[in-house]
């Protein structure tokens, strides 16, 4: 009964029903965090390039041309070490990309929270982490080709070799991802620095992108080092690649170990980021 003055009530039966909100499945929700990240990353692409390719570009303009110009390298050794700088800077751009908003995220800011309320699975976030930082390091080493032409002149290509390097390029980048994953989820945040220097460092200097690894069968105990790091199968497959008559490691062992080496990394990499997460 409706009083005078009063406006009439809809019974249940009669209102509208509104049709819940539809769930948001893990694969939408994965590709609406890839994508914030790429917008964030577009807007400071300048940014990002050049932090990415300031190392290699003065590597390159000292060892590729100011020693070989002054004599104290061959002449060729420029054709030599470019493959090498660009398996570098895949695989370096990649576990920075990785390692180091990771500490920030899980220590400091604890972003990494707000990621871990998406409707997906925990290691879901992790995959969108590898494969952001695996993006990121492709596109800094694409930037090398044509930085390479500019302060060499030149840069060694192969058609024939194109899908070979495309290949050693996605696999060194997503190697290099899940190393900066177990070493953003694994180290202490106040022992960061120190993890850096101790781990990059070897493998700058033991990933074979300034000389060939055959080249280190007068040394053995040191080409034994070299062949336990992934960089070295990235230099080699690049080099596979770009200069095949460089003697070299075979391009399907280094495509193998590359594969081999990611899988098994990006699982202890999620291992720890679980860990984390549950901390």
């Amino acid at each position: 009964m409706t009083l005078p003055g009063q406006a009439s009530i809809p019974s249940a039966a009669a209102r509208p029903v509104q049709a819940a909100p539809a769930s948001v499945s893990p694969a939408r929700a994965f590709l609406a965090i890839l994508g914030r990240d790429l917008y964030v990353t577009g807007r400071e692409l300048p940014y990002f390039v050049a932090q990415a390719i300031i190392q290699p570009l003065f590597l390159l303009f000292v060892f590729g041309r100011i020693l070989t110009q002054l004599g104290f390298a061959r002449a060729g050794y420029a054709n030599l070490l470019f493959p090498g700088r660009v398996a570098l800077t895949a695989v370096l751009t990649a576990i920075e990309s990785t390692m180091l908003p990771l500490v920030i995220e899980f220590s400091y800011t604890k972003e990494i929270e707000d990621r871990l309320l998406a409707p997906l699975p925990t290691s879901m976030v992790a995959l969108e982490k590898v494969l952001f930082s695996t993006l990121r390091a492709l596109v800094a080493a694409a930037v090398m080709f044509p930085l390479g032409v500019w302060v060499l002149g030149s840069v060694p290509w192969h058609a024939a070799g194109a899908p070979l390097a495309i290949a050693v390029m996605i696999l060194g980048a997503m190697v290099g991802s899940a190393i900066g994953l177990v070493l953003g989820t694994f180290s202490p945040p106040n022992r960061i620095s120190a993890v850096f220097s101790l781990i990059l460092t070897p493998l700058l200097f033991t990933g074979c992108s300034q000389y060939p690894w055959p080249s280190l069968d007068r040394l053995r105990w040191f080409q034994v080092v070299t062949a336990f790091n992934p960089l070295t199968y990235a230099s080699e497959g690049m080099r596979a690649a770009l200069v095949p008559h460089v003697p070299h490691i075979a391009a399907w062992l280094c495509l193998l170990v590359l594969s081999v080496s990611t899988v098994g990394l990006t699982a202890l990499g999620m291992k720890g980021f679980r860990r984390r997460a549950l901390e």
